[in-house]
């Protein structure tokens, strides 16, 4: 085992509820929008920039994102929860099938649907193959192009024309979720299309994901960051301890899991320089958002097939899948 301090959350944020809220407007509506496309089609970055906050971890990595991410945001009467759903790809190992199906879970249980879609990219067979199973979710169904300003205005609209053939999209809307042209119509848009009833957050809560659950997130965003494509993106981070001092400080202990020790080699660096270097990225990013001065401590396990541990799915949100 190595440990490392990373020297420069409070108690974990507030329970959802489900029931009215003090302060809901007496003409609210609230609902679901699951955001659903391929891996890097732009979703993380997209719920941050509606959100305006961090609440997705966002990597060049393809499927970083692994269990439904929840963010929130008014606009207006309006309160709109967005599901970040893992990227929609042909699952290979127990994992992917478990992202996979988690994905398309979201959509069906959303008020509405959006199809991210990669302007740069078009239509592949990845996408062809989230299109053919779009008829299957009952949902009102959005259309949005991502990266508009990378490509030329022409292929554009002959991209938003095949697509709207191919699947019965109620809106098509053309953003950067980078810079964040457009954005701000689909939220509009969105907010518009939630039914009637009350708020289901408090009116400051961005995120349903428990502070423990972010932080384990950040730490895995800043080992992607680091090693690129030195490590398979099958590594996890875990949050063991989250101990609040009288200082108002937080003793924060996580564990990165990986399969082998080769791995493992990899992610402390020579002579612990890659670890300490996760590490206090982590810790300026989770003292952010936990509001308090955080002191982090890493560990580095060898846990060969993790990902076959269903243990390690209840942590990250997932069903696991059988056979």
């Amino acid at each position: 085992m190595t440990e490392h301090e990373q020297d420069d959350p409070p108690a974990e944020g507030p329970a959802s509820t489900v029931s009215a809220l003090p302060g809901t407007p007496s003409d609210a509506r609230a609902g679901f929008v699951a955001l659903i496309g391929v891996p890097n089609a732009g979703k993380s970055t997209l719920l941050n920039n509606l959100v305006g906050t961090k609440v997705s971890i966002v990597s060049r990595k393809v499927q970083t994102t692994r269990a439904l991410v929840r963010g929130i945001f008014i606009e207006g009467n309006a309160q709109v929860v967005l599901v970040d759903t893992p990227g929609i790809f042909a699952p290979k190992r127990r994992l992917d099938r478990a992202m996979v199906h988690s994905a398309w879970s979201g959509a069906a249980d959303a008020d509405a649907v959006c199809l991210l879609v990669d302007a740069r990219k078009g239509v592949d067979e990845e996408v062809e193959a989230v299109l053919s199973r779009l008829d299957a979710v009952k949902r009102d169904k959005l259309l949005i192009l991502n990266k508009i300003d990378l490509i030329a205005r022409e292929r554009l609209l002959d991209l938003a024309a095949r697509l709207n053939a191919a699947a019965p999209f109620t809106e098509t809307f053309m953003i950067s979720a980078l810079n964040g042209d457009g954005v701000q119509d689909l939220r509009r848009a969105l907010a518009a299309r939630m039914p009637a009833g009350p708020w289901l957050y408090p009116e400051d809560q961005v995120s349903d994901a428990p502070l423990r659950m972010l932080a384990a997130e950040i730490t895995r965003e800043k080992i992607y960051d680091r090693l690129h494509e030195e490590l398979p993106y099958r590594s996890t981070v875990e949050t063991d301890q989250w101990q609040v001092r009288t200082d108002g400080s937080v003793r924060i202990e996580q564990t990165i899991f990986v399969e082998r020790e080769s791995q493992r080699s990899i992610v402390l660096g020579k002579g612990g320089q890659t670890i300490k270097a996760i590490g206090q990225a982590a810790r300026i990013e989770i003292a952010e958002a936990a509001d308090a001065k955080v002191h982090l401590f890493l560990h580095v396990k060898v846990r060969e097939n993790w990902a076959d541990d269903p243990a390690r799915y209840r942590e990250m949100g997932l069903e696991f899948p059988r056979g």
